[in-house]
């Protein structure tokens, strides 16, 4: 219709007319003042305009942000609040170049073409050039054993090489650990373990300490452990009395082999006040002295066990048993046997005591020898291999006894019979037991023969 007027350009025109009237008044000669209610008006129709421009640009710009309540406007895009996300320089004073000219940063390693000079590397830093330090070595540190710790290592270390005898697996476990200045505490746990044990522990204990010097420790170590067991003597005693003459040997011993410095005596002359340690140091002087070589110190602890000569073993052997058949008593043979330290050989002892029967008269060695054979087997000094192989070697000897002792078929029967009874021997060992045949004569039609 061409009489109608849109709404949108009604509201032009209505707005074109209120700015014709407020030029009208504003490009008026100023004589009369606004009244209260026209400057109210006045007030709300800029308001209004305002509105209006926003609604206008929103549409258009979605990223400006509303207008805050109130009313008020944006800030001005060339104020510094509206720089949030600007990353030039709020001063103005940049030069308008790339950050740090262009190199550096995370991941970067410089400008192109640039050139960096000599720096001494510094060890403190933790990004070192590694090809400049020269090789890496790497070390596995190991802290220093403390005195408890160094007791529980050592002790059953010692106690497994007085089963084995091999120092060299000693001096491998003891380069495990650190001994540090602690060093000294390994002979002095040694040797008094040996006091405490046989002659074959402490003769080897000589031995383990000669082998120590030079490789594990140094002979200055060695006598800082004596000169501690010097001091702790009266202590000692009290659970080996005869510990005085036992250090003296071992110090003679020990200066014998090198272990010790040759001046070591000299050390303490006018200087001791413990008369247990006067008593060792004289032991020791005066087997120096006896000995014009001191390589004749080597047996100052006898010779241990299986180097014993066979034939002296018999002999010990055989006068343990005449020893017991005259006395009686049981603990003493057993000590005496321990004593001898072979235990490979104890069917010797068997042997021998099968023996002494057949060739004594009378019931009474029967009696004593199944005794002692029987409280040897149930204290396990005795094996059932070595009782064993004892009774074979008479079984097989058996021949050649019986023209020295005729009696000797029906002893050695009566005998396995008793030992048989109270558990020595096995069944099997009884039945296998030879037996002599009867002799019978047959009539003279026969000739005289004799069968059997």
């Amino acid at each position: 219709m061409s009489g109608s007027v849109s709404p949108a350009l009604a509201t032009g025109q209505a707005g074109s007319e209120d700015e014709t009237r407020e030029e009208e008044l504003m490009d008026g000669d100023g004589s009369r003042p606004w009244t209260p209610q026209e400057k109210a008006l006045h007030e709300a129709r800029l308001k209004a305009k305002a509105k209006q421009r926003l609604r206008r640009t929103s549409s258009r710009d979605s990223t400006r942000e509303p207008a805050p309540e109130g009313g008020e406007p944006s800030p001005d895009p060339s104020s510094p609040k509206g720089k949030t996300n600007d990353r030039k320089s709020r001063m103005g004073k940049g030069r308008g170049l790339p950050k740090k000219g262009g190199a550096g940063g995370k991941g970067v390693w410089g400008a192109p073409g640039l050139v960096y000079g000599y720096q001494e590397p510094d060890a403190r830093d933790p990004n070192y050039d590694e090809s400049s330090q020269g090789d890496t070595v790497y070390a596995t540190v190991t802290p220093e054993l403390e005195e408890g710790e160094l007791e529980k290592n050592v002790h059953p270390m010692v106690l497994e090489y007085f089963e084995h005898g091999d120092t060299l697996e000693v001096m491998e476990l003891l380069r495990e650990l650190n001994l540090g200045s602690r060093k000294h505490a390994v002979p002095s746990l040694a040797v008094a373990l040996a006091l405490e044990g046989k002659a074959s522990h402490r003769e080897l204990t000589s031995r383990l300490l000669s082998d120590l010097v030079g490789k594990v420790m140094t002979s200055e170590d060695i006598a800082r452990a004596f000169d501690k067991m010097l001091k702790d003597l009266p202590d000692l005693i009290l659970d080996t009395p005869e510990a005085p003459q036992m250090l003296g040997q071992f110090i003679a011993r020990a200066v014998a082999d090198h272990a010790l410095p040759l001046d070591f005596l000299d050390r303490y002359k006018g200087r001791v006040d413990c008369e247990h340690a006067r008593a060792a140091l004289d032991r020791a002087a005066v087997l120096l002295r006896i000995k014009q070589d001191v390589n004749q110190l080597d047996n100052v602890w006898g010779v241990g066990g299986g180097q014993r000569p066979v034939k002296h073993l018999i002999k010990e052997m055989n006068l343990l048993l005449r020893e017991y058949l005259l006395s009686g008593e049981v603990s003493e043979a057993e000590h005496c046997l321990r004593e001898l330290e072979v235990p490979h050989f104890h069917h010797e002892l068997v042997y021998e005591a099968v023996v002494m029967v057949l060739e004594s008269t009378g019931e009474t060695p029967v009696v004593m020898m199944v005794k002692l054979l029987k409280v040897l087997w149930e204290t396990g000094l005795v094996t059932l291999d070595q009782m064993n192989r004892g009774f074979q070697r008479v079984y097989d000897e058996l021949g050649d006894i019986s023209l020295d002792v005729p009696l000797a078929h029906r002893i050695l029967e009566r005998l396995v019979d008793l030992c048989f009874e109270e558990g020595v021997i096995t069944k099997q060992l009884r039945d296998t037991c030879p037996a002599r045949g009867r002799k019978r004569f047959v009539s003279e039609g026969d000739g005289g023969q004799i069968k059997q």
